[in-house]
């Protein structure tokens, strides 16, 4: 049975970690305003599920190609745009593509 897009549930196939109704990487807009207002009086809380679904989905992606995952951009994806202001307004996530990529500092021996 095919649901029309606005009655499909914006959640993620995994392993590959795409929206089951838009076919963008998951969580989509759409996903992010639904836990928005499911943790709406819970920010910290969606900060941690989405850390947690983070951690699954690097293992996941990571199984399927390890030399594909980005973990700075999966980072933003996942857990980035749940960072909020003290006014309680959600800051956009940081570019990617402008993100310094950090590498480890050099080991002394």
């Amino acid at each position: 049975m095919n649901l029309p897009y606005a009655l499909r549930a914006h959640t993620p196939i995994r392993p590959l970690w795409i929206c089951r109704a838009c076919a963008g990487p998951w969580p989509c807009a759409h996903a992010r305003l639904t836990l928005k207002g499911e943790y709406e009086n819970d920010r910290p809380g969606l900060s941690v599920y989405m850390t947690t679904v983070l951690h699954e989905a690097v293992a996941d992606l990571y199984r399927l190609d390890p030399s594909e995952l980005d973990t700075t951009a999966m980072f933003t994806r996942f857990v980035g745009w749940t960072r909020c202001t003290a006014f309680g307004t959600y800051l956009p996530p940081p570019d990617p593509s402008t993100t310094e990529k950090r590498q480890p500092p050099p080991v002394n021996r």
